[in-house]
């Protein structure tokens, strides 16, 4: 067998957070008491939020999700008033997603709950260990970013 690397570390560590399973755990919390998001429309708000007003298109790809499906979670979306289509300002064929008022509302929401979540569980940390744990996240998302 011999030493585990500190990159296997963070690749089995990161695999564990990807799952599915963690993803859904995380949505069911977020969206809890959010009028109209669930569990599958959570990542077409949340990436909308992340990337400004654009196409499904564009949006697919930035969330790993298919045209089709994004395209039907938006009009569940636009149906409870949370994001709008417009016409795109520079090709007028196509059509941008945005956020509505109370779309960024949603977002708001639904972000402060997560920053609680996770709030609640670095409380149990040692105040260093949870600065440490948040520093290094930061530094190692930068380097990551700053390779795509």
């Amino acid at each position: 067998m011999g030493t585990t690397t500190r990159g296997a570390r963070v690749e089995a560590q990161l695999g564990r957070l990807l799952l599915r399973s963690t993803r859904t755990y995380l949505y069911d919390q977020l969206v809890a008491g959010v009028d109209g998001v669930d569990a599958t429309t959570y990542p077409v708000l949340s990436g909308l939020a992340r990337i400004g007003p654009t196409t499904a298109t564009e949006l697919a790809a930035a969330i790993g999700l298919d045209r089709t499906a994004t395209t039907r979670y938006a009009t569940r979306l636009q149906a409870a008033g949370l994001l709008q289509r417009a016409s795109d300002d520079q090709d007028r064929r196509a059509i941008r997603l945005e956020l509505t008022p109370a779309g960024q509302e949603a977002v708001a929401a639904m972000r402060h709950t997560l920053s609680q979540l996770f709030d609640d569980m670095l409380s149990t940390w040692k105040r260093d260990e949870a600065e440490q744990f948040v520093t290094s996240l930061e530094r190692f998302t930068t380097m990551l970013e700053q390779r795509r």
